[in-house]
């Protein structure tokens, strides 16, 4: 190794690692070719594009050419539920794809699809890369599925993640992101880019986002390096191309604030819920009023709606309410969730009644356009619930009836606040990384030797 090489690797800014792309489907617009062609060169790569905007037929065509490349088969592994319609996006852009829930496929497939629930019956030697697509999976940091993707990714290659919500904001989630990718470990990227604040009782609190601050002058670097293996794309005009038919519907949210029947003990008035305690006494003291709410708004519209709840017992209640709904909930079956949600998707069911925890990634729902939630202090289910309806693709205005309590105006207040802070902080990654990208265009048209020497 000699001195270059032995700074390059001590360089905060991801390498490539990967090929010119040899098959791009002309169905590609012109921003997701340029997405491909770019994560296909850094051959570890992350894509953290808004809902609609075509992640999955990029991560076919990137996982397409890796298996061409290395003469193995590619993992693409999904959310639940999320496998068969990857399958049925393959068809359409002429990938052929093969779903395997048991690590058993025909030798000549060259994408292999799976559920994250199913990756252990998988061997990483017998493929020459892997997609994780909806990777925000990857935020828990003491998560099994964490630590099982990062492990299974580390033996190959050729990486990608997809995802519309990489949390901007949530610096651990960036970490893991790219440890899972190869880049700098998560405790690495803690010690050069952040400095802790305050003292941690333990190690869950130690790994909070909002426990560690930038160091000095370290933000930019931070948002340099990032951009360095990963693009973030809310509309195709962040890339510099015309945003043409992506172009998002109106989005109307609709507040509908219950009056409580009874009042918490001691209290004569209904004051918002401030402690953790309080919330959660809240919510299910509330429990009738909101779910014969939430009922009465989808019960004679006639058209298909989502009712997300976070309760069983507002589920259960809700599916008795409301007329022919179909209740989908965490002790339901895999293959259950599965037909539920593609008779959803056809339109056999009309009213689906489910938890944000497991049908708001990675779900096209266009042919829906109400939705009715019940508010939590969780900005990634919020935003990714909505989203199943209201993205590209969706040719109607889309209405958000939020079914609250005076009680829980703090934890709308709470959604608010971080949703303005995500498109803050998305704003400055995009200019960053467009900064970066003149920066690296004009380095490849510029004569190193007619710079400086201390450049």
């Amino acid at each position: 190794m000699n001195y270059q090489e032995f700074i390059l690797n001590k360089s905060q800014i991801g390498r490539n690692y990967g090929f010119e792309p040899k098959f791009i489907p002309g169905m590609l617009f012109d921003f997701q070719r340029h997405l491909v062609e770019w994560s296909q060169r850094k051959g570890r790569a992350a894509i953290f594009a808004d809902c609609g905007m075509g992640k999955s037929p990029m991560e076919l065509t990137w996982a397409y050419n890796v298996a061409e490349k290395t003469g193995k088969p590619v993992l693409l592994a999904t959310p639940l539920a999320v496998g068969k319609q990857m399958q049925h996006e393959g068809q359409k852009f002429q990938i052929e794809c093969y779903r395997s829930p048991n690590g058993n496929w025909p030798k000549d497939q060259r994408i292999i699809i799976t559920n994250y629930e199913r990756l252990h019956y998988f061997n990483p030697h017998n493929f020459g890369g892997m997609v994780c697509d909806e990777s925000s999976i990857l935020k828990n940091y003491d998560g099994k599925t964490k630590a099982a993707i990062t492990e299974f990714m580390r033996c190959l290659p050729y990486r990608l993640l997809g995802t519309a919500t990489a949390a901007p904001n949530d610096y651990i989630e960036l970490g893991t992101s790219s440890e899972a990718l190869g880049e700098i470990g998560f405790m690495d990227m803690l010690g050069r880019f952040f400095k802790k604040c305050g003292s941690t009782t333990s190690r869950k609190d130690e790994l909070q986002a909002d426990k560690w601050r930038f160091r000095g002058h370290a933000e930019h670097d931070f948002w340099r390096w990032v951009c360095s293996w990963a693009r973030a794309v809310r509309k195709p005009s962040d890339l510099g191309y015309d945003d043409g038919q992506f172009i998002l519907p109106d989005l109307k949210i609709n507040n509908h604030i219950i009056q409580a029947e009874t009042m918490r003990d001691g209290f004569l008035l209904d004051l918002p819920a401030v402690s953790f305690f309080e919330q959660r006494e809240e919510t299910r003291r509330t429990l009738q009023e909101r779910c014969e709410k939430a009922a009465y708004l989808v019960q004679n519209t006639g058209k298909p709606a989502v009712v997300w709840c976070h309760l069983n017992d507002e589920g259960n209640l809700l599916a008795k309410l409301i007329d022919g709904a179909v209740q989908v909930s965490g002790k339901d079956s895999d293959d259950f969730k599965v037909e539920a949600f593609e008779n959803f998707t056809d339109g056999n069911i009309r009213v689906l009644v489910t938890k944000p925890r497991i049908a708001c990634f990675g779900l096209n729902w266009q042919h829906c356009n109400h939705t009715v939630y019940f508010p939590s202090h969780s900005f990634e289910q919020w935003y990714q619930s909505i989203r199943r309806f209201w993205r590209f693709g969706q040719s109607q205005p889309v209405t958000v009836d939020v079914v609250a309590t005076e009680g829980q105006l703090v934890t709308m207040q709470n959604l608010q606040r971080k949703a303005k802070a995500s498109d803050r902080t998305f704003s400055r990654i995009t200019e960053l990384m467009n900064d970066e990208l003149r920066l690296q265009i004009k380095n490849e048209y510029t004569n190193a030797e007619e710079l400086p020497k201390w450049l």
